[in-house]
């Protein structure tokens, strides 16, 4: 029996492994044909995985801009240009799932873009009491707030147990980025 896409995910907590668990099902779907559309917030920085993904037709990837660092860093132009960025790629991938572009959307590290207030969350709440039909949708990022959790059929947390940042081993290519 062929189910129907259409349920909400949300990978969060402290531990590593949210974008890597949704990048993963994004391989999952375009390997059966599912067109997908993933947005990562806060993250412009050339990543292994990039190279990847742009190999796969199923596969629109959009990203924040490089450059602009930690959101707590930013200064009050860098984050308004981070702002505008991000609700304009909300835009655009909520467009997708509307129109039927897409049959998974992930929405990388939107937690933290919604709780650094770098995402108008309007749109995203309006979204969610009425998704688009058949479209699988996942979110990732920590702290996610209630109206978040409320609204997700899946809910995976990733616990950090031990991580090699905590001996000082610095995020290391083709691993952690």
């Amino acid at each position: 029996m062929n189910q129907k896409l259409g349920l909400i995910h949300l990978y969060t907590g402290e531990g590593k492994g949210k974008t890597t668990a949704a990048l993963g099902l994004a391989l999952r779907a375009a390997g059966q044909n599912v067109p997908v559309v993933i947005l990562q917030f806060l993250k412009g920085r050339p990543t292994g995985e990039l190279a990847s993904l742009e190999r796969i037709p199923q596969i629109t990837l959009l990203r924040g801009e490089e450059g602009l660092g930690f959101a707590s860093a930013m200064t009050p132009e860098q984050r308004e240009r981070c702002k505008s960025r991000h609700d304009e790629m909300l835009r655009l991938g909520l467009a997708a799932a509307r129109e039927g572009r897409c049959g998974l959307l992930i929405l990388d590290e939107v937690t933290g873009a919604l709780n650094h207030c770098l995402l108008e969350e309007a749109p995203l709440r309006a979204y969610l009491q009425n998704p688009a039909p058949g479209v699988e949708l996942v979110l990732t990022g920590r702290n996610p707030p209630d109206w978040l959790l409320d609204r997700a059929d899946y809910v995976t947390e990733m616990k950090k147990l031990r991580h090699p940042y905590d001996r000082g081993i610095t995020a290391r290519e083709g691993v952690e980025f």
